[in-house]
């Protein structure tokens, strides 16, 4: 999506980042992937043997370039945490995979960026107790099926409840939200919820899918928040992880309104927000 080039340009051009804050990432090591996903869904990936009914499920024609796509999308998740531990917060401008399960791909994912890098964090012992903050309009059903059995990391969900997926998997807390919820409404939730959170998963470490398709005008969301709205969803989750000291990775996750302009600057400003809370 051309979103991917027009989001570090703005950014670059305004002078909210300079080039020295990017990085192109490397593609996620098989090893590394197969720490969540199962040898026989990768081997399928890999090889172009998945069904027909496996690939439509997946939402995209299938070729190498996109598998490869997604492994450098995973694997920029993951050196993303390399570089939140260093600095408090680092940002993908792609990422957000969260519909893709174990053992399959769904809703345009393939490889779940955030659980691969969340499984290598804990494997490693960068981080013993895990928080994801999924803010997409979608509920992060991948996530939570490939978590549920998993303490040390605790999923949250808050999407549209009417939206895709139509069968929602249990995460370990979901909200769902009515069709044209706005601002106050939202916001209100998320108030009360995010020091719940803290203060009962005690995280050190959080991933944050910021998808901005909860905007009025996306044409896939359905709810009613306006762009001051959710750049203030951003701050307040930004403040919450910067207040308790715990490094964040923020996945960009989805965006489809009708105007191209709306979702770059929905997604500038989070990366504006990150420099205003920790730069």
């Amino acid at each position: 999506m051309v979103k991917y080039e027009l989001i570090p340009e703005q950014l670059l051009y305004e002078g909210t980042i300079t080039e020295e804050n990017l990085f192109s990432p490397s593609p996620v090591i098989v090893s590394h992937i197969l720490e969540t996903h199962l040898a026989e869904y990768w081997e399928k990936l890999d090889r172009g043997t998945l069904t027909t009914q496996e690939i439509r499920r997946m939402g995209f024609p299938y070729s190498k370039g996109l598998v490869e796509r997604e492994r450098i999308i995973t694997g920029g998740t993951l050196q993303c945490c390399q570089y939140a531990m260093e600095n408090g917060v680092s940002i993908n401008v792609a990422g957000g995979t969260h519909h893709a399960f174990a053992d399959r791909g769904e809703g345009f994912c393939l490889l779940n960026d955030i659980a691969v890098a969340a499984n290598i964090m804990l494997k490693q012992h960068m981080a013993n107790q895990i928080l994801v903050i999924d803010l997409d309009v979608h509920q992060g059903n991948g996530t939570a099926s490939i978590f549920k059995e998993e303490n040390n990391v605790f999923t949250f969900s808050m999407h549209g409840k009417k939206n895709y997926p139509m069968h929602k998997e249990k995460s370990d807390l979901d909200i769902e939200l009515e069709d044209g919820t706005n601002d106050s409404v939202y916001l209100n939730i998320l108030a009360e919820k995010l020091p719940e959170l803290f203060d009962q998963v005690q995280p050190d470490f959080v991933f944050f899918l910021s998808g901005v398709d909860v905007l009025e005008s996306d044409k896939l969301g359905r709810l009613g928040m306006s762009i001051k709205g959710c750049k203030t969803r951003d701050e307040m989750v930004l403040k919450a992880c910067k207040k308790n000291q715990v490094p964040l990775v923020i996945s960009m996750g989805g965006g489809y309104s009708q105007r191209l302009s709306d979702i770059v600057e929905a997604h500038a400003n989070t990366y504006r927000t990150a420099q205003e809370i920790y730069f």
